[in-house]
């Protein structure tokens, strides 16, 4: 079965709102080098809007300001995407599609295809998945900021019961972030 990763950017102080931190080179390889192992990307609405065609963009006008942020972009778009809603009409890209049925069960037929790691990012959607218990492991890239407001994560979700993880591997970059993997217990 299909791992479901989930991975996010956050300040000290627990926020993951996109406009709060900062993605520096590090950070872009970083994630870039996480994508290399996935083949589908599940997003709810808000983060698809984000993304694309934020990102479609880089890659057609290779505007990034770093090459770090052009081969993020460049991975980013050559893998096929999910977007959960029930509002939007239609997806920007050719690999995307849209699912407006049962999160639970699409996930867990997703999950069951073969292939490589299945990746979801963003806040609302992966609150969703940790609390139906679906996400396998957690990757969190700490930012050595506090900026005292912004979204959280978790903020308002109810688990049926404490999420045991496991720590297993750390790597702190240059600009101090760290980022840190677990997994589920």
């Amino acid at each position: 079965m299909r791992n479901l990763i989930f991975g996010i950017n956050m300040t000290l102080d627990g926020c993951c709102d996109h406009t709060k931190g900062i993605a520096d080179e590090e950070v872009h390889e970083f994630f870039t080098n996480l994508m290399r192992d996935v083949d589908l990307l599940v997003y709810g609405r808000k983060t698809y809007q984000l993304m694309v065609p934020f990102w479609p963009d880089v890659v057609k006008n290779r505007s990034a300001s770093t090459k770090a942020m052009n081969e993020f972009a460049e991975t980013f778009s050559a893998i096929d995407k999910v977007v959960f809603s029930k509002t939007l009409e239609s997806a920007e890209e050719k690999n995307t599609r849209i699912i407006r049925g049962n999160l639970k069960e699409e996930i867990l037929k997703l999950k069951q295809q073969p292939g490589k790691n299945i990746s979801t990012g963003g806040v609302e959607l992966p609150e969703q998945l940790i609390e139906l218990g679906l996400v396998d492991e957690f990757y969190f890239v700490v930012q050595p900021l506090i900026v005292g407001e912004g979204r959280r994560l978790m903020n308002g979700t109810s688990l049926q019961e404490k999420l045991q993880l496991r720590l297993v591997e750390s790597k702190t970059f240059k600009s101090g972030c760290v980022a840190l993997h677990y997994v589920k217990q």
